[in-house]
């Protein structure tokens, strides 16, 4: 078993859309970032990816290669998840922790659930998104902006009754 941990942060952007979990939030003020700037799925990537010991979602999506302006991040995570698979692993699970004081989350989790249960090749019964506040303190108190952790763990794929990687 491997276990990954991972953060994300992007300040409000109220003239970009809203994507969290792979799915778009109509009506609200999107994030600030050089992709689509998905909190959720770019913690994902990052537990995804520290699971492994492969780094950061930086090193592998820089945003210093215009190659990624806008990036749809469902996109990226399913190129992680290639590399999760490549070394012969699974999804067992994902919690995720969103943090912010806008929007309100629940009304979106269950589809952000089935959205990253494709997107992580695993049951929707294996992710687990909720939120949280900060109570009015902080960066996201003030609603400047919003803050994602996500903790994964991935168990060897023959363990897990799934065919090797490349079969």
């Amino acid at each position: 078993m491997r276990v990954g941990l991972g953060f994300d942060v992007h300040p409000y952007a109220p003239d970009r859309t809203l994507y969290l979990g792979g799915v778009e939030i109509p009506g609200e003020a999107g994030l600030a970032g050089h992709s689509d700037a998905d909190v959720v799925l770019h913690a994902v990537m990052d537990a995804l990816l520290g699971a492994l010991a492969l780094g950061d979602i930086g090193q592998h999506f820089p945003d210093s290669d215009p190659l990624y302006r806008g990036a749809d991040s469902a996109r990226l995570l399913e190129r992680v998840m290639s590399m999760v698979a490549a070394r012969g692993y699974v999804v067992g699970n994902v919690d995720v922790v969103v943090v912010a004081e806008k929007p309100r989350i629940a009304p979106h989790v269950a589809k952000m659930r089935q959205r990253m249960a494709g997107l992580l090749r695993c049951a929707v019964e294996q992710v687990s998104i909720k939120a949280t506040t900060m109570e009015r303190l902080g960066f996201v108190g003030r609603e400047e902006g919003m803050v994602a952790q996500a903790v994964v763990l991935l168990l060897p794929a023959a363990a897990a009754g799934h065919e090797p990687a490349g079969c």
